[in-house]
């Protein structure tokens, strides 16, 4: 009789904690860091680079890109079939996980390429399927996804420990909401936007970064205001100013 072995050693040297995320990097057989995730009753371990499970569909990086490649070949003709469906299920499952765990760890750059990838996948999934009940089985979580993209790319901001990194983390979260706009607008729901919880989280982290780090209007929002009430002149000179930024990375505040 065969003996199997069980992970029951390492499994008690890191105990499951129901309240908070267990994730670390550590070195694998071959000196190339993964990332572990303590759930319940195991350990789940991602690649850091390409597809978390590591696999290349049909020698592409990740099964998005394989789908892409396929629809080019014929565009016109392309539809999704359950067998690709099943597959696209697998990696946005997959994206979640290492996306929540690159959260955890504070690898913030690396959780925006992940929510970037998966909002890829959902655009593609709504471009090409023809079940709309299955799209929107994936659609339901753009807000999620966005939430997280949002929350990297301000705090990344604040991370580099920069002059104007509070004034770029709310206008990261600004564009964030601009993105929930258009969701709720494209599904005709654009008066449920206010009450959205994912909605209020980022106006309560904008405003505490407003407060906390004494930042007033950007030039962003210095222009919205403008084209508002009409002032155009001072829009002119606003959209003058942003010009300026874009010669550099860090935009200046008036």
């Amino acid at each position: 009789m065969s003996h199997r072995k069980n992970i029951d050693e390492l499994l008690d040297e890191w105990p499951f904690d129901p309240e908070n995320l267990g994730v670390r990097l550590v070195d694998d057989k071959d000196g190339q860091q993964v990332i572990q995730m303590r759930i319940d009753m195991g350990i789940l371990q991602l690649e850091t680079a390409g597809r978390p499970d590591g696999t290349r569909p049909d020698d592409h990086t990740t099964y998005l890109d394989y789908l892409l490649a396929l629809s080019f070949q014929d565009p016109e003709h392309f539809e999704l079939t359950d067998e690709h469906c099943g597959e696209i299920d697998r990696e946005f499952v997959q994206f979640y996980h290492r996306r929540v765990c690159w959260l955890t760890l504070r690898e913030f750059e690396q959780a925006m390429q992940d929510a970037d990838h998966t909002l890829a996948l959902m655009d593609f999934c709504h471009e090409h399927a023809d079940d709309e009940q299955w799209t929107m089985s994936h659609e339901q979580y753009r807000p999620f996804v966005l939430f997280h993209r949002t929350q990297a790319a301000a705090l990344s901001e604040l991370d580099e420990s920069i002059a104007d990194g509070p004034t770029l983390a709310i206008h990261h979260i600004n564009e964030g909401l601009d993105q929930f706009r258009e969701f709720f607008t494209r599904h005709e729901a654009e008066e449920q936007m206010d009450e959205d919880e994912l909605v209020q989280r980022l106006v309560e982290l904008r405003e505490s970064l407003r407060e906390q780090f004494e930042v007033g209007r950007t030039l962003q929002e210095q222009l919205a205001d403008a084209i508002a009430a009409e002032r155009y002149e001072k829009a002119a000179r606003i959209r003058d100013q942003l010009a300026q930024q874009t010669k550099g990375r860090h935009p200046p505040q008036l």
